[in-house]
C-alpha cells in the first residue's frame, strides 16, 4: 500500500485517494475498514497496516488511493485487554476516528457481541464561503441567545420548511433581527449519542446532546439530508447565513466526558485505541473518574488530549467560521494528569494562548460534577464565564429569599468581586437569569419545586434549590391576578439582567414564556415538553416586544455597557461619577440595613455617534410586596429625565425605548410592589 506522510489525523482527502492517520502507542496492529453503505454490517474492504511501513512513533498512517469524499470507515485495534491497569483493546471493536469530520447512520444492532457504531465520513473540507469571516464583535457589545438547534423549529408550530435543522434555524434569522441578540449559543452540536447508554442497553433519548461521540463532526442528527457528509454543508450554510445578518455563532462543546462512560459502557471510539491516555482512571485504572457526572472524564492535560482539543478548536474556528466557545463543565479542564485541580492548567492556557484563536470568544462554564467550583477564578482575561453566582443572587433578591442590597447591586455592576481581582472585566462575566440547565423563565415564577417525573427517575434528578416561587398556585393558575403578577416578575428579572454591566444570555424562548411545565432537567425530553411552542409567540407578543425594546436600549446606551469597572469616579472631568448608590429615601445607601429597594445613577459615558449613548441612566428597583415612595437625590432631581421603562405598567406603557417616553414629574415616584423603572437623561 502506497505510504504519504502527513502531519493531519483522521482522514485526509488527496487528488488520488485519502490518508488514514490515528494515534495508538498501545496498539499491536491496526486496520482501516472501509464500507459501501451506512446499513452495512461487514465492511466491504479492510485495509492492514504494517507497523515496519504504517507507523511513525505511535501514529499509525497508510494512505489508501481511490477512496474519496463520502466513503466511509471505522478503525479497528488490537493490543492489551488488561482492565486492572486500564487498558481495554478489543480487536473486534469497531471504532470512531477520534478526529472524524462526519458521522452517518446509526447504531446498528449489536451482532456477535460487537457494538456497531455510527460509521466515519471521509470528509473534503472545501465550501464557498463568498467572502464571510469572523464578525469580531466585542464581547461588551454581545448579547446571547442560547438555542437547541433541534428544539428551536421541531414543533409544528415553528412554520418552517425545514424543522429541527441547521435549515431551519435560517429560517428563523429574521425573528432574531427583529430580537436584536447579536450571537447565538448553539447547544451541543459536536456528534453525539442520541440515545444515553444504560448498561448494555441504548434507552433514554439524549434530547441535548451532552454525550459527545466524535468532536470535529456537527451532529448528523440536524441535517435534513440523509446524504454521508451533508450535515458539514448545511452546517456551514447556517453559519453563512447568520453572519450575513451580523449574528455570531459560539459553540457550546463537550470536551469533558465521552459517550463511552464507565467500565460498563460501550467500546466505540477512544477506549479501545488508547484508554489510559484519553480518560482519567481510577482504582488503579479498573475505573473511571467521574468529574463529570456523565461515567468518565478526558484526560484533557495530557499531551496527546490536549492537542486534539487544540486542533479541534481551530477547526471549528477555521473550517466553520465559529466565533466561540462556550466550555461545558471547563473545570475539568483544570485538573492535572492525576485529578487535581491546578493554577494556570496547560489545556486553559494554550486555548488562550494560540494565535488562531486570538479574536475567538472564550466562556467557561466554571465548574464540574467533581466538586470545582471556579466561578471568578478560572483563569485569565481571555476567558469570560458563566456567572453562576449572578443566577443565584438574581434569583433571590426577586423571589424573596433575600432582600439585602449589597449583592444585587454587586451583580448589577458586572460582579467586580469576582472578576476585578483578577484584571478581568465587566464583560467576563456573561449574566444569566436561567438557561437550559433549569427552570425556563415562566417557570422559575410559576413553581415553588420542580416536577421532574416524566425523565423516569422518581424526581430524584435536577437541581432542587432553584429560588423559584409560585405565587401561592403551584403551576398554571386560572385567576388573573396571580398571571399578572407573574408576567411582571418575568418583566423585572428580565430587565434586571439587560440592564446589568457584563454580557447578557437569554434562552430561547423565555422571551414569550416557554415552559417545561416544572420540569428543570428535561436532558431526556425530545418532544414537546422541550420543543419551542411558537404558538406562545403570538400568545406573548407583547413580552416579546417588551424584550426586543429593552434590548435595543441596552444596545444604544453604552451606559449599561461599560468595559470597566465602575468606580464611583466621573468618566467625564466635570460630570457624574460613573455609579452612585441610593436608597428609596434618595440618601447613600446603608448597606449593612437598606433592603428590598435600591436606585442606581450611571453617569454619562464618552458620546460617540450613536442616539443616547453618552447619556446618564437611572434604575429603580423594588423587590417588596408593599407599595414603596422613592425620593431622587438631589444630584438627578436636578435632572430632567425620560421614561424608559416600568414593569409595573401594561403593554405598551411599559417600555420606551425609542425615547418617546413620557418625561418623569417632581421628584417622587410611587412604586406599587416589586417592579423595575428605568430612566434616560432627557438631553445634555
Amino acid at each position: 500500500m502506497q505510504t504519504h506522510y502527513s502531519l493531519h489525523y483522521g482522514a485526509v482527502c488527496h487528488t488520488d485517494g485519502v490518508q488514514f492517520s490515528v494515534y495508538s502507542r498501545s496498539a499491536t496492529a491496526m486496520r482501516v475498514l472501509l464500507y459501501e453503505d451506512v446499513d452495512d454490517y461487514e465492511p466491504a474492504r479492510i485495509i492492514e497496516l504494517d507497523a515496519a511501513i504504517n507507523r511513525i512513533g505511535d501514529i499509525w498512517t497508510v494512505f489508501v488511493p481511490g477512496v474519496k469524499h463520502g466513503d466511509l470507515y471505522h478503525f479497528q485495534a488490537d493490543g492489551p485487554f488488561q482492565p486492572e491497569i486500564g487498558q481495554r483493546f478489543n480487536g473486534r471493536a469497531l471504532l470512531i476516528d477520534p478526529y472524524a469530520r462526519a458521522l452517518a447512520g446509526d447504531f446498528l444492532p449489536s451482532k456477535d457481541g460487537v457494538v456497531r457504531p455510527p460509521k466515519c465520513v471521509v470528509i473534503d473540507d472545501h465550501f464557498d464561503w463568498d467572502g464571510d469571516r469572523h464578525i469580531n464583535r466585542p464581547l461588551s457589545e454581545t448579547i446571547i441567545y442560547e438555542m437547541h438547534v433541534r428544539g428551536f423549529t421541531q414543533s409544528e408550530t415553528s412554520g418552517v420548511a425545514h424543522p429541527g435543522s441547521y435549515l431551519g434555524v435560517i429560517e428563523k434569522i429574521p425573528y432574531l433581527k427583529r430580537l436584536g441578540v447579536t450571537a447565538v449559543e448553539l447547544m451541543p452540536v459536536q456528534d453525539f449519542m442520541e440515545r444515553h447508554w444504560d448498561g448494555m442497553s441504548n434507552s433514554r433519548r439524549n434530547y441535548w446532546g451532552y454525550d459527545p461521540l466524535a468532536f470535529f463532526a456537527p451532529h448528523r442528527g440536524y441535517a435534513t439530508s440523509s446524504e454521508p457528509g451533508a450535515q458539514v454543508t448545511e452546517f456551514k450554510q447556517m453559519v453563512q447565513a447568520l453572519h450575513a445578518e451580523g449574528i455570531e455563532v459560539i459553540l457550546d462543546v463537550v470536551f469533558n466526558h465521552t459517550a463511552e462512560t464507565d467500565e460498563r459502557g460501550p467500546t466505540i471510539g477512544f477506549r479501545g485505541l488508547e484508554n489510559q491516555v484519553y480518560y482519567f482512571l481510577a482504582d488503579g485504572g479498573r475505573k473511571y473518574a467521574n468529574y463529570s457526572g456523565c461515567g468518565n472524564s478526558v484526560n484533557g492535560n495530557h499531551p496527546v488530549v490536549r492537542e486534539m482539543i487544540f486542533h479541534c478548536l481551530r477547526h471549528w474556528a477555521l473550517e466553520y467560521h465559529v466565533d466561540g466557545f462556550r466550555f461545558d463543565l471547563a473545570s475539568i479542564l483544570s485538573r492535572d494528569r492525576r485529578g487535581n485541580v491546578v493554577p494556570n492548567p496547560p489545556m486553559v492556557e494554550v486555548i488562550a494562548e494560540d494565535p488562531f484563536l486570538a479574536n475567538i470568544k472564550l466562556i467557561a462554564e466554571a465548574w464540574d460534577a467533581g466538586g470545582a467550583y471556579q466561578v471568578g477564578s478560572f483563569s485569565n482575561v481571555r476567558w469570560a464565564e458563566w456567572n453562576g453566582r449572578y443566577r443565584d443572587d438574581i434569583r433571590r433578591f426577586w423571589n424573596g429569599f433575600d432582600l439585602s442590597l449589597g449583592p444585587i447591586a454587586t451583580r448589577l455592576a458586572g460582579s467586580s468581586d469576582l472578576y476585578q481581582v483578577s484584571s478581568r472585566e465587566p464583560f467576563h462575566s456573561v449574566n444569566f437569569v436561567t438557561s437550559h440547565d433549569g427552570f425556563t423563565l415562566n417557570d422559575l415564577v410559576t413553581f415553588a419545586r420542580k416536577h421532574n417525573e416524566a425523565n423516569g427517575e422518581e424526581n430524584r434528578d435536577g437541581e432542587a434549590h432553584n429560588f423559584s416561587i409560585n405565587f401561592g398556585v403551584e403551576g398554571p393558575a386560572e385567576q388573573p391576578a396571580i398571571e399578572q403578577r407573574r408576567l411582571i416578575q418575568i418583566k423585572n428579572l428580565l430587565a434586571t439582567l439587560l440592564l446589568s454591566q457584563g454580557v447578557p444570555m437569554l434562552p430561547a424562548g423565555d422571551e414569550f414564556r416557554r415552559t417545561q411545565l416544572g420540569n428543570n432537567n428535561a436532558y431526556c425530553q425530545d418532544n414537546e415538553l422541550s420543543w419551542i411552542d411558537w404558538s406562545q409567540f403570538e400568545a406573548n407578543a407583547d413580552l416579546v416586544r417588551f424584550v426586543s425594546e429593552l434590548i435595543a436600549f441596552r444596545r444604544s446606551n453604552a451606559a449599561l455597557r461599560r468595559e470597566k469597572f465602575l468606580s464611583g469616579r466621573p468618566e467625564l472631568d466635570g460630570e457624574l461619577p460613573d455609579v452612585s448608590w441610593f436608597n428609596a429615601a434618595g440618601l447613600p445607601v446603608d448597606w449593612q440595613r437598606d433592603r428590598a429597594s435600591l436606585m442606581c445613577l450611571l453617569g454619562r459615558t464618552t458620546p460617540t455617534a450613536r442616539e443616547c449613548a453618552g447619556r446618564a441612566v437611572l434604575i429603580l428597583l423594588h423587590a417588596g410586596e408593599t407599595r414603596q415612595t422613592f425620593e431622587l437625590p438631589p444630584v438627578a432631581a436636578q435632572m430632567k429625565w425620560r421614561v424608559v421603562l416600568d414593569t409595573s405598567q401594561p403593554s405598551p406603557a411599559d417600555i420606551h425605548a425609542g425615547l418617546d417616553g413620557p418625561m418623569l414629574e417632581g421628584t417622587r415616584l410611587l412604586m406599587p410592589g416589586p417592579c423595575v423603572c428605568c430612566f434616560v437623561e432627557n438631553g445634555r
